[in-house]
């Protein structure tokens, strides 16, 4: 990841688990994002921290390490309470992928090549389609499908190279993906690279999105566990309950820790 980039947003930042997630309204997203699209050096990946990665995060190191490189940003009600619990208030703007990929590539008006990654391959092709359709003036490359073995991953990986483009789109799920990408994915490949799950699957009309007053009220998913019973129901009837727990317990020991740490300072003040 790009150094500079990352130290560029730290003081935008406040801490989720202990992972620096991105304190951004939509603007400053924007503008931030798309401008380390331009940088001529270096790479910035993107991830998004929502309930159900936090929970893989929680038992899963490696998929921890990946996000700590990656610059964060937050997705959906379950983070916005964890904030609100760990720090009194809310992210400024519900960053999920499925929104603000989309909305960037129309907010970058600079031509781009975008490579995408991932999903079946019909619906790939169909997502390029749609891309090109949404952005027409950038170049939108389906250069793998996600179906691929892990010891073809170099192949992949220098595949991707030949391409020469200058943002990454991988979609294979997570932490699937976030790992992928941190193995495998350098410098010469992109200079943004974002991890986006479910959003090829939109993007070719696999999934429809929530009403507009479904998704103001922040209540999307259960439209998605609509569509996805089986593979989605654990997730929010399950790990819903366990991330509320989790943010609980945290949010707690955090509190003890920062008492223990006044009283200890208030103790060693030297005497008037």
């Amino acid at each position: 990841m790009n150094i500079i980039s990352n130290m560029a947003v730290l003081s935008s930042q406040r801490l989720i688990f202990g992972l620096p997630v991105c304190d951004l309204d939509w603007s400053e997203a924007f503008t931030f994002v798309s401008t380390l699209a331009d940088v001529p050096v270096g790479q910035t990946t993107i991830s998004f921290l929502n309930a159900h990665n936090a929970n893989l995060m929680a038992h899963d190191r490696e998929y921890r390490d990946a996000l700590s490189r990656h610059l964060v940003l937050p997705d959906g009600i379950g983070v916005d309470l964890a904030s609100f619990a760990m720090h009194g208030k809310m992210f400024p703007a519900n960053l999920n992928g499925t929104d603000f990929v989309p909305a960037l590539m129309t907010y970058i008006t600079t031509p781009k090549r975008v490579g995408l990654v991932g999903a079946r391959p019909d619906v790939l092709e169909r997502a390029r389609e749609n891309f090109a359709k949404h952005a027409p003036w950038h170049e939108f490359v389906a250069i793998q499908d996600g179906f691929f073995k892990d010891e073809d991953s170099w192949s992949v990986s220098d595949e991707i190279a030949r391409h020469k483009v200058d943002i990454l789109l991988v979609a294979m799920g997570t932490p699937k993906q976030e790992k992928w990408i941190d193995r495998y994915i350098r410098p010469e490949h992109a200079r943004l690279v974002i991890s986006v799950g479910a959003l090829f699957d939109f993007m070719a009309g696999e999934f429809t999105r929530a009403p507009e007053s479904a998704r103001s009220l922040r209540v999307e998913w259960l439209h998605r566990l609509r569509q996805e019973p089986k593979r989605l129901w654990k997730r929010y009837f399950i790990g819903g309950p366990i991330f509320a727990m989790r943010t609980v317990v945290f949010s707690a020991i955090e509190r003890m820790q920062a008492f223990w740490v006044a009283y200890r300072e208030r103790r060693e003040l030297p005497e008037n």
